[in-house]
């Protein structure tokens, strides 16, 4: 804002219309430019706390230029004269008024408006203006002192007034106004007057506050999502088994598996997902190994993930082979409240005659490797778990052999692969799988591969080797 030199220097000249008129034409084009983006913007009508904020930011930005061509309209067009009628009111969704001015003379104690402060401050324009002393009048009483330290330090220090007030306007609608004003000073340098423009901010600072609520109610959601995701973590870790070692059957003879596993998490800002892993030796001296999954992502398929997991070491424990455990599984998910598709593979290893027998639904088979190469094992048939109510799930068997590698893994450890895809960039490992000594070397071999990279999906990967 200029400053004031004396109180007897002349108005400023307003400026060519020509040039103001090209100021307008330009933002009358940004507008333009900023509603059709505004229209192809994504999310229209959705309620997702993203897409509220961006709605407000782009009806904040429309706003504001909207009131720039009003402003600088009214710049080209001159101030409305004080004895106006009636100022013409602000186009519909303006956010703010016309820009009103106003000065007062400390020598007479008189007071000049310009007739869209009248508007503003919801005064009769044939009303005379208030002077300094009668202006707290209309504001509310928490912001008087406010205004007082504002004009006070403005005629005394000759500091610029900038800041905002609220306004009491007749049938109680209180207004924000924000006020900017300077000192008008005299020859030798005494304040003679006060000079100020005001303008009526209610409806920018109610947008403002909706930009504001939004960012803070994305902020929550986001807040809440990576809560949820710890507590999916954590509960992942708490019910996933930490296999890594030999598994020994003590009571059973001297074979032994060598076994282990890891859950690989998504990339950041991903949730856990219903990946899991198990290994149980059972009662009768065999042993359950079994890696699946659930579609979903958070704590409610983390939970659902526990409950599954549960029921597969107890149809286990209970002597439910392969075939009949992946059958009754599907039942049991089929009756739950919130049935979640998924996949699993159940095999149960015999040390006596080193059998495996296994059965899959609509899960990636188990790879076996031996003497520096590796294959997945023929199929039975199975279908998706959860997908078909009564599915009958067949069975197959192997015969493994000493130093027989087994890997297990849910379909997103290779990342960007699926299917035969995954399969196959696993099975070239063979080689290096081959020469590790243990399930342990050999699952480090398969995380450095495919561990290190970005993953969308997470992942769970069991590796057993027969010992003897």
């Amino acid at each position: 804002m200029p400053s004031h030199l004396s109180a007897d220097r002349p108005a400023a000249q307003p400026p060519g219309r020509g040039s103001v008129d090209a100021l307008i034409s330009q933002t009358r084009r940004l507008k333009g430019d900023v509603d059709a983006v505004r229209r192809d913007a994504a999310g229209e009508g959705s309620d997702h706390p993203r897409e509220r904020w961006q709605r407000a930011l782009y009806d904040l930005a429309l706003h504001q230029l909207s009131d720039l061509d009003e402003h600088l309209a009214q710049l080209r067009d001159g101030p409305l004269p004080t004895a106006a009628p009636e100022p013409p009111a602000p186009a519909q969704g303006s956010l703010l008024s016309r820009v009103g001015s106003a000065e007062w003379n400390l020598l007479t104690d008189e007071a000049s408006w310009s007739g869209e402060l009248y508007q503003i401050l919801g005064r009769d324009p044939a009303a005379s203006p208030l002077t300094l002393d009668e202006l707290p009048s209309l504001v509310v009483d928490e912001d008087r002192p406010k205004l007082t330290a504002m004009v006070t330090d403005c005629l005394v220090d000759a500091r610029p007034i900038d800041g905002e007030f609220r306004i009491a306007r007749r049938g109680g609608d209180v207004r924000t106004v924000h006020m900017m004003g300077e000192p008008v000073l005299d020859t030798d340098g005494s304040t003679a007057s006060m000079w100020a423009v005001l303008r009526d901010v209610s409806e920018l600072r109610r947008s403002q506050r909706a930009v504001s609520e939004t960012r803070d109610s994305l902020h929550h959601r986001q807040e809440a999502v990576r809560s949820e995701q710890r507590l999916a973590v954590e509960l992942q870790e708490a019910v996933l088994p930490p296999w890594r070692g030999s598994l020994r059957l003590p009571h059973r003879g001297p074979r032994t598996l060598d076994l282990a596993s890891q859950h690989l998490s998504a990339s950041a800002h991903t949730m856990i997902g219903g990946d899991w892993y198990d290994a149980l030796e059972l009662t009768d001296g065999e042993t359950l190994l079994s890696v699946g999954d659930l579609t979903g992502q958070g704590v409610g398929v983390t939970s659902n993930m526990t409950m599954l997991l549960g029921a597969v070491r107890g149809m286990a424990m209970a002597g439910a082979r392969p075939g009949q455990l992946m059958a009754w599984l599907n039942q049991l998910l089929d009756a739950t409240v919130q049935p979640a598709l998924g996949s699993a593979v159940c095999c149960r290893y015999r040390p006596a005659g080193r059998t495996l027998v296994w059965a899959q639904a609509g899960h990636p088979a188990p790879l076996l490797f031996r003497d520096g190469t590796g294959r997945a094992l023929n199929a039975p048939d199975g279908v998706l778990l959860g997908a078909t109510s009564g599915a009958v799930y067949g069975q197959a068997e192997e015969t493994l052999q000493v130093g027989d590698l087994l890997l297990l893994h849910t379909d997103g450890l290779v990342p960007g692969h699926t299917g035969s895809a995954a399969a196959n960039l696993l099975l070239g490992l063979a080689p290096r799988l081959t020469g590790n000594r243990t399930a342990e070397d050999c699952l480090r071999t398969v995380v450095e591969e495919f561990g290190a990279s970005e993953r969308e999906d997470n992942a769970c990967v069991l590796v057993a080797r027969v010992m003897s």
